[in-house]
């Protein structure tokens, strides 16, 4: 596997309300944990549009990584002023990762038009990617849902491949942090 997306939910689906939410933090090591075995494993690219929320923090993460590791950033917005419409904290780290990707290119160079913009969006990161990291609850997938049930339908159909960052695996880092700060405070 050389290229892979990351998908997830937005913040208010997860009930983040600002980014100094320290969930969120848990969130990016469970990511960085996953994505160092996959780079271990020979990823080369992330690619993905930069959705805020979980797309968003595993681009800043990816980032984070370049600086260690050899791994590239692609961001693929669906269409031009993407991120419009987002609170501006939102905006201000979008722009801040577009700077710092290796590509960025929106896919039809023209603001929102229409819903055939996400959906061939959905279709395009399936059609350039070996699989997909979800972080996230299979069974409550919030708007991730829609390009999930399509990864699930490349499965059946390719090689394609979904793995989970599951709610359980976010409390088991939470735990280990835990287990680490009492284990120094001896």
């Amino acid at each position: 596997m050389k290229v892979i997306t990351v998908i997830g939910n937005k913040p208010m689906e997860l009930n983040i309300r600002n980014e100094n939410d320290p969930r969120i933090s848990f969130i990016k090591i469970a990511l960085k944990q996953r994505l160092i075995s996959f780079i271990d494993e020979g990823l080369e690219w992330v690619i993905m549009s930069g959705q805020m929320g979980i797309e968003l923090w595993a681009a800043q993460v990816v980032v984070e990584l370049k600086e260690e590791y050899s791994i590239k950033l692609g961001i693929f917005p669906p269409f031009l002023e993407y991120e419009s419409r987002w609170p501006d904290v939102y905006q201000e780290a979008f722009l801040q990762i577009i700077e710092q990707a290796d590509y960025y290119q929106p896919l039809y160079n023209e603001p929102y038009k229409a819903p055939y913009q996400f959906i061939n969006k959905d279709f395009w990161l399936i059609d350039k990617t070996d699989g997909c990291l979800v972080l996230g609850d299979e069974e409550y997938p919030g708007s991730a849902g829609y390009v999930l049930d399509k990864m699930k339908k490349a499965v059946e159909s390719s090689n394609y491949s979904i793995w989970y960052i599951t709610p359980n695996d976010l409390e088991e880092v939470v735990r280990d942090h835990q287990d680490y700060n009492e284990s120094h405070l001896d």
